[in-house]
């Protein structure tokens, strides 16, 4: 490739072209969390009160159950996202980034499937 000089030990060392699209999606998936955000706040507000029954019942009907599944998933990809970036600038050994992002992985995985799950028992009646 080069034979030490600067531009030979850059040469081939390009952009890898993931930056663009990973910078969207984050900006997608921001935009998406304020959107469901603020629709979860104003309805939460006009609910006469704030007890089990009356907020078990407002997630049980179909729009506000499929907003919050779809702010669950928004959140857990938003935050894969931005951790996957900081885990990519700050750990440099290859394995442990490997290992590191598979456990990133693994938790927004599992902690979206339990959300998931969860709004789904409430929408379903199957939470008492």
């Amino acid at each position: 490739m080069g034979n030490g000089t600067s531009i030979g030990r850059v040469r081939g060392l390009g952009s890898a072209h993931e930056g663009a699209h990973h910078w969207l999606v984050q900006r997608f998936t921001a935009i998406g969390n304020l959107a469901l955000m603020l629709f979860l706040a104003f309805s939460l507000a006009l609910l006469p009160d704030y007890s089990y029954g009356t907020v078990a019942g407002w997630a049980a009907q179909t729009l506000p159950a499929t907003a919050l599944a779809l702010l669950i998933i928004s959140v857990f990809w938003h935050a894969r996202l931005g951790l996957q970036v900081l885990i990519e600038d700050y750990v440099h050994d290859a394995g442990t980034k490997f290992g590191v992002i598979a456990l990133l992985n693994l938790a927004t995985i599992g902690g979206g499937a339990f959300g998931l799950v969860s709004i789904a028992r409430l929408a379903l009646g199957g939470a008492a």
